[in-house]
């Protein structure tokens, strides 16, 4: 439902173009690799950060959201991420660190470690089981917000946190001057308009199949998990749409269907480290709860990348291994 102001009056606040991305407009969220045992990898952490942002022309990262397994890693090893990614990209890439978990006192003090560590933002997922009112969502953000000098992304994901961030609450969110961004993974249009035709947030597509329609909406950029694959041919879609040429972005848009479809057959996560893998590139196992793709899986993603044109998996349209 839209919010209209009590008044009856459009409380119309002009949203950003993809010409003012605070964050940039291609950042990925990117996964946690893991030895085989499953212990955490930051070489592997570093490596795979040099290679979206130097070899796929990512603007910045986001570590240690949901892509990262935040919900199966420790403090420490969070603290140990940013601090090895921000040494490995930071003077070239924005670096946003996830912080948000469903106890404000937990995520204030993760925010404020990452400030610590040199993370350029962070951002605060809606607290998830709990399922707190709307006022309670303000609060909350408010108040990891005040606890760092850092710009702040909200994150809306109603499906994994319960509690959607309606419209009239991400203005009254958006008050806050530290609070300049909100990842949408909602899935709804008709809402995303409306917030951030009301909110004056920059806006973010959290959901890889609405990243084009999202930017022609007036989104400033994409916070994808595909872009560990493809994160160059994203920002190239991006660019077309920016200078105009539409057509160019849709044809960008349609050639990345199977791409869209293939990884998000399961989790994003489980499959998108799948393909890191078949590329050689540092990944390891998912953490419990979470499981590895199995061998039919994994056939199934390389089937759906070649058909996508992603580099390296140009021989598996027809093969069945």
């Amino acid at each position: 439902m839209v919010e209209w102001p009590p008044d009856g009056s459009l409380d119309y606040m002009p949203g950003p173009t993809t010409q003012q991305a605070p964050l940039g407009v291609m950042l990925t969220a990117m996964v946690t690799p893991f030895h085989a045992d499953g212990s955490l990898d930051l070489a592997g952490a570093e490596r795979l950060a040099v290679h979206l942002v130097d070899q796929l022309g990512h603007d910045g990262l986001v570590v240690n959201g949901t892509t990262g397994e935040s919900a199966t890693t420790t403090d420490q090893e969070n603290d140990d991420v940013v601090r090895v990614v921000v040494a490995a990209v930071g003077d070239r890439a924005t670096v946003v660190a996830g912080v948000g978990t469903n106890d404000t006192a937990h995520s204030i003090q993760a925010a404020r470690s990452a400030e610590r560590l040199g993370a350029h933002a962070v951002m605060a997922v809606s607290p998830y089981y709990n399922r707190p009112p709307q006022e309670g969502l303000i609060r909350h953000f408010h108040a990891i917000a005040d606890a760092t000098d850092l710009p702040m992304l909200t994150y809306d994901i109603p499906k994994r946190t319960g509690v959607a961030i309606e419209t009239e609450t991400l203005v009254r969110i958006a008050e806050h001057p530290r609070i300049i961004a909100n990842k949408d993974a909602k899935g709804d249009l008709d809402a995303a308009q409306w917030a951030m035709a009301r909110s004056g947030l920059a806006w973010y597509s959290g959901d890889d199949i609405l990243n084009l329609p999202l930017l022609a909406l007036g989104a400033a950029g994409m916070i994808s998990v595909v872009g560990h694959l493809v994160g160059d041919r994203l920002k190239a879609m991006a660019q077309a749409l920016q200078r105009g040429d539409v057509a160019q972005a849709q044809q960008l848009n349609r050639a990345l269907l199977p791409v869209y479809t293939g990884m998000f057959r399961t989790q994003g996560v489980i499959l998108t480290k799948a393909a890191l893998a078949d590329l050689g590139l540092p990944a390891g196992p998912v953490r419990l709860p979470l499981v590895d793709a199995t061998a039919e899986q994994r056939t199934q993603l390389r089937i759906d990348l070649a058909a996508g044109g992603v580099a390296g998996f140009s021989n598996a349209v027809g093969t069945s291994s």
